[in-house]
Order: structure tokens, then sequence, then C-alpha cells
């Protein structure tokens, strides 16, 4: 049973809640534990005022120390001009936040020799051999391509050095699909560059979840339900929705021309059959809380394990080097914005979140791991300071500035409630 509390209880115990902010033997987790909020009224009030203003129609916001929740927060509605409210156990479409669950996943089967990080992922895979890399276009428009020079693992995957980039924020790939349409002799999928030699979001993480597919013998949906969900009681997560759950499900709004929000119908729920490590996913906050804690924990939680402290400080190191990572420029304005959360500050990828190697100002320390969904959900963990932290909306397109606007006023007022220890 996972402990959490309520608001009532954040605000009656939060002198007295003491949360252990270091994970075991993780070398980002020395600073001292995250031990209290001094008063929650002024978070709730930077989150009230951004829907008072019509800015977001709906948010659910909270964050956590190690060990206890120690905010929780629900604004607004669920549909815009429509009664239901947001609540704390409102569900989302989380979209690329799977990919941590992907990535956990992944590294449970290495832990367990079934996979490995630095063999080719093609022994596992065979459609990851023989890979061909774009390096221009003709005169005519035609894709000019030459094998790999090196084999795609399952590092490249997790760090997104593979060569796979998503046609949202890759021109080329945009270029080069339109191509192949037209040509059936062009391969479906490949590479923008030689595995490692560049970072580019896209869709490594959908192969990742093959691989895991592959190496455990189950569908990626059961082997999340048997080895991540179940265990840390993440019920409300999952590819598909019971009634009950599409009951508290908020609505996608749609950014205007003029900056005002168009709600939509909920989408059409159909049962998949096909599952994506990559994106597609419904959770809540709570649930998502509980996998940040346990990676804060070092893999543990509530008295269950997923990883291995080894396991957990692996995917907080930066595995690409000195390659820039997490900007990037739209090709469909309409679904994302381009993206670039932290001017500035210097980006790096680990085993399934971003880095950001400096201080954010007024917010998480250097070290911090982060990453989102589509539809404007965002989390990060500070292992530095003991703290989690995970705010959903449902709005497109990706990297709204309203929406990234409130996601920053509510990590400032939250660290700026911080009591020091």
């Amino acid at each position: 049973m996972i402990a959490r509390f309520s608001r009532r209880d954040v605000v009656m115990h939060a002198a007295a809640m003491a949360a252990v902010g270091t994970m075991a033997n993780v070398p980002l987790a020395r600073s001292a534990p995250f031990r209290a909020l001094r008063d929650i009224r002024d978070i709730d009030a930077a989150l009230q005022a951004r829907v008072n203003s019509g800015e977001v129609p709906g948010i659910v916001a909270m964050a956590a120390g190690a060990q206890a929740t120690i905010y929780e927060g629900a604004f607004g509605l669920r549909a815009q001009d429509a009664p239901a409210k947001m609540s704390v156990d409102t569900v989302f479409r989380i979209a690329s936040m799977v990919k941590l669950l992907t990535s956990v996943a992944a590294l449970q089967l290495v832990e367990q020799g079934r996979l490995k990080l630095d063999e080719p992922a093609s022994h596992i895979d065979p459609k990851l051999a023989s890979l061909q890399v774009l390096i221009g276009f003709d005169a005519k428009g035609i894709p000019q391509l030459r094998p790999a020079r090196r084999p795609i693992t399952l590092r490249n995957l997790l760090s997104h050095t593979s060569g796979f980039s998503y046609p949202l924020w890759d021109a080329d790939v945009v270029h080069y699909l339109r191509a192949a349409r037209s040509d059936p002799a062009l391969p479906r999928n490949v590479l923008m560059f030689d595995p490692g030699s560049r970072w580019a979001y896209g869709a490594s993480l959908d192969h990742v979840g093959r691989l895991v597919e592959i190496a455990s013998g189950v569908t990626l949906d059961r082997y999340f339900r048997d080895h991540i969900l179940r265990p840390l009681s993440m019920n409300d997560t999952g590819f598909t929705l019971s009634e009950q759950q599409r009951a508290r499900e908020a609505h996608l709004h749609v950014r205007q021309s003029d900056g005002s929000l168009a709600a939509q119908p909920l989408e059409r729920h159909t049962v998949p059959r096909i599952f994506s490590g990559g994106g597609g996913i419904y959770s809540t906050a709570p649930d998502y809380l509980t996998l940040l804690q346990t990676l804060l924990n070092g893999g543990s939680f509530g008295g269950k394990s997923i990883l291995r402290p080894q396991t957990v400080a692996l995917m907080a190191a930066n595995q690409i080097g000195d390659l820039d990572a997490g900007v990037m420029k739209t090709t469909n304005p309409a679904i994302s914005n381009d993206v670039d959360f932290f001017p500035g500050v210097r980006l790096r990828w680990g085993l399934g979140h971003m880095i950001n190697l400096d201080p954010v100002d007024g917010g998480r320390k250097a070290g911090s791991l982060t990453w989102a969904g589509l539809y404007n959900t965002y989390y990060w963990i500070d292992p530095a300071s003991g703290l989690a932290g995970v705010i959903m909306m449902q709005i497109l397109p990706f990297a709204d500035a309203r929406a990234l606007a409130t996601y920053r006023a509510f990590e400032r007022a939250l660290y700026h409630a911080r009591v020091a220890t």
C-alpha cells in the first residue's frame, strides 16, 4: 500500500514530514534531503491564477520527496465550459512520458542479462540490422543513402543517439518520407545519422518497446503491468481505459490563433493490438509520481523494488558526452512549437531522461532529470534536492508557451516554499 497525504494532511503536518532525498549508491543524490514546505498557499495561488486568466483550462500538479507526497493540487475544469472539475485522480493522455516506463522495462531486462546495452540491438530484433543512413538529396530531390557505419545498440536507443528522428522535428525526415511514398523501392525506415554521432528525438523508444517484447516473450502492456504497474500499485496507468477511468478523463484543448482554447471531444477509444514504447498511454499524476519517487529512492518504493540503485544511477548519468540534446525545431506548428525548455542551459541525455548540466534559475538543481508528453504533461526528478514533480495539462500544440509558463510557475513556487535543512 503506497502511503499518500491529502491536501489537508499536507497543510496540517507539513512541518513534521521528513523525506529521505538520497538514492542509495546514486552519485547525483548527495545533498541534504528534502524536508517539507513552509506553506502551500503560494503554490495554489500561482496555479489558480493561470486557470483564472484563461491561459490553461485545467491543471493537476503534484510533488514529493523520496518517501511522501508533499504537494497536490487540482485546478480548473476537465473540459472548458463543462461542469466536471479537475481532480487529483483525473486521467490524462501522457504520450511520450511512457518512454520512461519503457526505459525502466528495458533496464530490468538488462539486469537479468536478457538485453545488453552495448551489443547490436539487431541480435534481438533483426529489423534493426542493415539500416541505411540518409546523407542528403540530389538535385532532383532523390534521397541519397549509404549503409550505417556501426550497428545500433540499446544504449543508442535509450539515449536517442540511434539515428532515428521524428518528422515532427526534422525537415529531412519529412522530405524523405514524401519521396518514399512515391518510390516503393526506398526503405521506410532510415537513419538520419550514424548511431552514436548525434542526438535526435525520434522513434527510438518504439524500437526499445519491441526489444522488451521479444526478450520477455510478452506484449509491452502485459510487461508493464506485471513488472512495473502492479508492483507499484499504479492502477490508473495503461494503454486502455475502463469505463470508470474514462469518466475521469480530461479533454484535449487546442490553442487557437487568437490564443483562446477550443475543447475537443474525447478521442474514440479502441483496444490496441500493438503497443508503443514511445506513446499512447494514459496515467494520472499520483500514479506517475509514484514512478518518480521510486527512481528518487534508487529503484524501490513502498516495499517494492523494480530496479537496482546502480541501474537508476546509470539512467541519471550523461550517456552522450558533449553532444547537445533537447532543442528541437518544429515542422508542424499546429502540433508542436519549437522546443527549448531551458534556454542557455547545457542539456544532455541519460538512459530515459533529459539532464540539465546547469541549475535552472529559481528551480531545479544541476543534474536534474526531465521529459514530457505531447499534450503538455511534464515531470522532473531533482536528486540533489530530493524532490520530484509532475504537472499535467491537455493542450496542443506541444511546448505551448502558456502551459510552459504554468509549469515554470509551479516549479518556482514549489522551490520557494521549501524549508531549508
